[in-house]
Formats: C-alpha cells, sequence, structure tokens
C-alpha cells in the first residue's frame, strides 16, 4: 500500500510505501527537516506536527524512552520514529527546518537563513574482530555518510585521521563527525554530540568584539568585549604602522598582541558558555584593512602610504592553529576588504545593513577611529573613509574615558540657568533627581565617554556658550560661573564642585576642536560620497544609519546638532548597533551570506578621500557648528537653535593669540 504525504510550509509531497518514517518521506521529498543523529532518535531535531493522527503508527520505543537535549513537545512526534499508515499531512516547524529563519539580539542580524558551512554527523562503525573483512575506519566513516546523509565524502583532514580510533574506542564504535563544505570531514567526537559552535569577531582599532554562535540554530551563546592590546603602540592606525616603520620587526609585534587577544577571547567565550574549544569549528573575522593584514602576519606599511595596496582584497581562509589560536578543528574566514582604507569592517556593515538590497538610498557610516562611509542602493554602492581618529571614544579629549561605569554619557544644558545635568553609566537616575548622589556612591565619576562628548558639545552650541565657528566664547563668565578663564581659552565646568577645582570635569577649548576636526573629516567623506552619486540635496538621502559600538549610543538629534551628518529629518536617522559584527555573524552561519558579499564588494565603487581635491574644501566648510555652509532647515524644526550673537570684542584675537591683534 502506497501512502501520499504532503509537507507544509513547504508544499511539497511524496508518495512512500506503508511504514515508511516521516524522515525518510522528507528526504524523498526533499523537504527541510533536520537531523544530526541520522534518525536513530537521539537528537530530537526531526520533530514534526502531525494533522491527522491516525495516518501515524503509535508511539514508537524510540520516542518512549527518548532522553535527549530536546523535549518532545505537546502534539509533535519524532520524524525518525513516526511512520506512514495513510495519507498524512504534516507540519515541519521552524525549530525542526535545517534552514530556519533565525533574529539575534546581542547583535541585529535580522532575518536570515541558517546555513552553516559545517554540520554534524551521527555514526555507528561496525564493531571489529580478528578474521572479519571490515574496511578502514574513514571508508567506514565515507559509506555512512553516503548511505544515511547522502553526504559524498571527499577528504578527510589528515589531523582527524590518527583521532578516529581513539574516538570510536571511547564511544563504543559510535562517533559524531563533523563536515565542512559538504564534503570535507573536518573533525571527529566519541559519541553522540549535537552542538558545534562558532565565533564571529570584529577586530576594531580600539577594541575587540566576540560573539559565540551555536551554529546550527543561530543562537548567540555568548558576547565578549576588549581592549585591542595595539592601543599600546599608537590610538590610530596611521600610528601603528609609523611604529612598524620606525622599529623593524613590530609588526611582529603587532601581530602577536591581537592573536594572544583572540586566543583569549575564544578562551573566555567558551568558558563563559561552559564548552571545550574542540566544538568550536569555524569562525569569521572582520577588520579594517590594517587590522586585517595584521592578523594575518603582513607587513601593514604599504597601507600607510600611496597608493595604499592591498595584499589581497579577497576573502581569506586559514586555519585557526595558523593564527596562534587554540581551537584544533576550526578554520577561519575573514571577510574580502574593499579598498586600502575600507576593510573587511565594511564588508560586513554592508552586509548587515543591506544597501545593495534596496531601491531606496542608504547612508551607512561606522563611525570609529577610522571611519567607514557608504552610500548607495541596489543600483550602485560607493565606499570611502575618513581618518576621525579616537576623539570619538574618548582618547585626545581631556576629559574622555571608554564607556564603562562612571562615565558620563547623557548631557543637557539649562538653556536658562546654563546649569547642566548629566547621567553616568550605571544609573538611570539624571545628576538633579533625588537619590542620585546615593546611587552613584560607589561609582567613580571621573569622565566623559563618546556619547556624552557628542551632547556636551551639542548642549554647548545651542545654549550659545560656543559658536558656530566652535570658539567657547569669552563672554562666557559673565553668564555663568560654569565659564572659566583656561590659559588663553575658555573652558566649562561639566561636573563637580568649584571649590574643588582639582577633582571637576571640565571641557576645555581643545575639546572643541578635537571633535571639530574629527565630525569635519567624517563629514567630509559623507559629503564626497553625496556628490559622486549627485544627491547633495539631504532630502534625496533615504536614510542614515549609525554603526559602530560607538555609533550605536549617538543621539540621532546630537549627530544632526554637531553636523556629524547631513541635515537628513531625524526621523531617518537610527543607531544599528556594531553592523560589522553583525555582518560577521551572518557570514558564519550562512553560506550563501558569504557569497553574497564576496559578490557585492566587486561592485562597490571605492572613494579615496586622500587623493580627492574637493575633499579639503568639504573638511574646511564642516567644521562649523552645525555646518559653515550648509543650512538646516529640517533641525531648525527639530530643536531651538541659539540665536546668532555678535563676536565679543577681541574674543577671537585672544582665543587664537591671547593679545589683541595691532591696527593696520
Amino acid at each position: 500500500m502506497t501512502c501520499r504525504v504532503e509537507f507544509a510550509p513547504s508544499g511539497l509531497s511524496v508518495t512512500v510505501n506503508e511504514g515508511t518514517t516521516v524522515l525518510d518521506a522528507a528526504r524523498l521529498a526533499g523537504v527541510d527537516l533536520d537531523s544530526t543523529c541520522g534518525g536513530r532518535g537521539l537528537c530530537g531535531r526531526c520533530q514534526i506536527v502531525p494533522t491527522n493522527l491516525n495516518a501515524l503508527t503509535g508511539w514508537a520505543s524510540t520516542e518512549e524512552e527518548y532522553k535527549g537535549r530536546r523535549p518532545i513537545l505537546d502534539g509533535q512526534r519524532l520524524g525518525c520514529a513516526a511512520q506512514v499508515c495513510g495519507n498524512l499531512k504534516v507540519e515541519v516547524p521552524a525549530a525542526s527546518q535545517v534552514h530556519k529563519q533565525v533574529v539575534r539580539k546581542s547583535v541585529d542580524v535580522g532575518n536570515i537563513e541558517i546555513d552553516p558551512l559545517v554540520r554534524l554527523h551521527y555514526i555507528e562503525l561496525e564493531k571489529a574482530e580478528l578474521g572479519s573483512d571490515l574496511r578502514g575506519l574513514a571508508e567506514q566513516i565515507a559509506e555512512r555518510l553516503s548511505k544515511t546523509y547522502d553526504v559524498t565524502m571527499s577528504r578527510l583532514a589528515t589531523h582527524v585521521l590518527p583521532l578516529i580510533a581513539p574516538a570510536a574506542k571511547q564511544g563504543d564504535n559510535t562517533i559524531t563527525v563533523a563536515v565542512r563544505h559538504g564534503h570535507e570531514v573536518c573533525a571527529v567526537y566519541p559519541g553522540y554530540i549535537d552542538q558545534a559552535f562558532g565565533i564571529a569577531v570584529d577586530v576594531g582599532s580600539t577594541t575587540i568584539a566576540g560573539h559565540l554562535v551555536d551554529l546550527s540554530t543561530g543562537e548567540i551563546r555568548a558576547t565578549n568585549g576588549v581592549m585591542n592590546p595595539q592601543i599600546r603602540f599608537g590610538d590610530d592606525l596611521m600610528s601603528r604602522v609609523s611604529y612598524v616603520m620606525m622599529n623593524p620587526g613590530g609588526e611582529v609585534e603587532l601581530t602577536r598582541s591581537v592573536r594572544t587577544a583572540l586566543d583569549e577571547m575564544v578562551g573566555t567565550l567558551v568558558a563563559e558558555a561552559g564548552i571545550d574549544r574542540d566544538v568550536v569549528l569555524d569562525m569569521t573575522i572582520v577588520g579594517n584593512p590594517i587590522m586585517h593584514h595584521v592578523i594575518l602576519g603582513i607587513d601593514p606599511t604599504p597601507l600607510g602610504q600611496a597608493p595604499f595596496l592591498l595584499a589581497t582584497d579577497s576573502s581569506v581562509v586559514t586555519s585557526a592553529a595558523n593564527l596562534d589560536i587554540d581551537a584544533r578543528f576550526c578554520e577561519v574566514y575573514l571577510l574580502p576588504c574593499i579598498a586600502g582604507h575600507v576593510g573587511a569592517d565594511t564588508a560586513g556593515a554592508i552586509l548587515a545593513e543591506g544597501p545593495h538590497r534596496s531601491d531606496a538610498l542608504q547612508l551607512l557610516v561606522d563611525v570609529g577611529t577610522n571611519a567607514e562611509i557608504v552610500f548607495g542602493n541596489s543600483a550602485h554602492v560607493l565606499a570611502a573613509s575618513s581618518p576621525t581618529g579616537p576623539a570619538f571614544e574618548g582618547a585626545q579629549i581631556s576629559a574622555g574615558m571608554r564607556a564603562t561605569a562612571g562615565a558620563i554619557e547623557r548631557v543637557r544644558i539649562d538653556r536658562d540657568t546654563l546649569e547642566p545635568r548629566v547621567k553616568v553609566i550605571g544609573s538611570d537616575l539624571w545628576s538633579d533627581d533625588p537619590g542620585f548622589d546615593a546611587e552613584t556612591r560607589s561609582l567613580e565619576i571621573s569622565g566623559i565617554c563618546g556619547s556624552g562628548i557628542i551632547e556636551v558639545m551639542g548642549e554647548l552650541y545651542l545654549s550659545g556658550l560656543i559658536d558656530v565657528d566652535g570658539t567657547v566664547r569669552s563672554d562666557g563668565p559673565a553668564k555663568t560661573s560654569r565659564i572659566f578663564a583656561h590659559g588663553r581659552t575658555f573652558s566649562y565646568r561639566l561636573f563637580g564642585d568649584a571649590d574643588e577645582p582639582a577633582a571637576n570635569i571640565n571641557v576645555t577649548q581643545d575639546d572643541v576642536r578635537a571633535i571639530q576636526l574629527a565630525k569635519a573629516a567624517l563629514r567630509a567623506g559623507i559629503d564626497l560620497l553625496c556628490e559622486h552619486a549627485g544627491k547633495t540635496d539631504p532630502n534625496e538621502i533615504g536614510s542614515v544609519r549609525l554603526a559602530g559600538a560607538f555609533g550605536a549610543h549617538i543621539d540621532p538629534l546630537y549627530a544632526k546638532v554637531i553636523g556629524l551628518v547631513p541635515d537628513v529629518p531625524v526621523a531617518k536617522v537610527a543607531s544599528v548597533g556594531n553592523a560589522a559584527g553583525a555582518g560577521a555573524v551572518r557570514a558564519l552561519v550562512s553560506a550563501s551570506q558569504r557569497a553574497e558579499i564576496e559578490e557585492t564588494v566587486r561592485r562597490v565603487n571605492k572613494i579615496e578621500t586622500a587623493t580627492e581635491p574637493r575633499f579639503q574644501d568639504l573638511f574646511v566648510n564642516a567644521m562649523g557648528f552645525p555646518h559653515t555652509t550648509e543650512p538646516t532647515p529640517n533641525l531648525a524644526t527639530e530643536t531651538t537653535l541659539p540665536v546668532a550673537q555678535a563676536k565679543p570684542e577681541g574674543a577671537g584675537d585672544r582665543q587664537r593669540t591671547g593679545r589683541r591683534r595691532r591696527p593696520a
């Protein structure tokens, strides 16, 4: 007797003999139904929802005795145990699909199809006896993979071969093998295991962020972030390149330091998840071109001088061992770079945010020590980088600090009294709220992090305490005691007691200038791409997305107030978090995502800001708050802009030289 089995949501169907398991029927129909154990009732991944129970045999002993990691849910059956005995309609729930959809929380990777490059397969080997005519273990593995999983083994990694016999002995002739790219056996484990992991890493100039991901589900099991130890060789990328140029062998030190940090991060992630390094089978890495080259042990000095030539702009695949990372079965995939100053981190951000997938224009800005800018849509994508320096992350700012407990992250200044109020990381209270002092007593409030720096600059401008050109006004002391002379310039006391100046947190004229230089470099790069695209009207820009660990915390309104981005309606400006890291996760869990980004980067039009004559003009114009030459009609409807004030007599002279200029 034959029976017809229909599967939802795929709509596929197949006619099978009575007694066929639902799992075998799904395989015959080409239905996406997961199974790591090969139908032995161990993994619980093949659960299905039958719509007519009478068309299935009753519960099998496999289901009655099942003790796997995933409990059999009410109304569901194991596809490997339930046998067809009539015409059947069956639903394959999302959790039972191999190519399931996933939405992550630690990094927003959006809806993608899980399609990892490494899969696990459980194998029962024949018991060897003296005189038996058994094939070798590797050949038995190839035969079982073919018969049970329809996998053709083309290669068994040489480092795995000596591990098979010990694993088989320990597992009582049962093993689990990991198959990479659908044909290469890359790891072996005793007995049955059903979890394999990968790690996605974003290696930034200042910080390194890593995510441990379950390759079968896309679930992020652990996240870790550390300072990039290369900072001791220089705050920014060019400083590190200069270190290599001035110190023969310096590139070896840079490589050793970042590889040590990566290995330590792997150890931290697996410890947090309670797993062993041996189950980490895949890793993706994104980073700017210099980080990309240094990780691979390539001399980065060609990237520090024209023509900024990459050793390779293609993706790179290597082993973890080759990068001094202790994960013996792990392969590492570095996403492709785009240009000498636009790296794999930008490729990751493009993959995550998808300007190339939409007809609408998108401006994607990864705000960091070296800011990357992408502008375009499915028809045309342009990319560039701007050397913003580390000011946005607190370096080169007198009271700047990392975004850690006790750092000022939000600032508001009363327009009438010019008194500030702040919020610090570690407390939900504003400084003028009752209980703020008590709640923050254990926190050492000693500086301002990036988001706080952006906001205090915006608030000082909106309060009329600094001019469009970024000058702290010399008539400020007449308006508020918080403005005070500081050498030949003026500063603003943001936090602390005037009677204890040593403990105060101040914003100095030099701080304002550092932010002006950083934001002008970034804005000039944006304006340059807009000019190349023929879209100089901000209202023609579809949306603005601020990415990066720092960009994730910028208030879009204040990004506009200081002129970091064009005068797009604020509703179209959004912080999207670590887009580069999200792209690394997408590439980790999906082979199709790797193919997509490799094809996409070949179509990106690279703009080199260092050789563009217009960049300097755009940079000078972008120095002002919000901008020296561009009007901001949208911003004027979103906040109250300050009324233009006359320059205090002699103010400009004092700011520059400290004495009056002699009349002509």
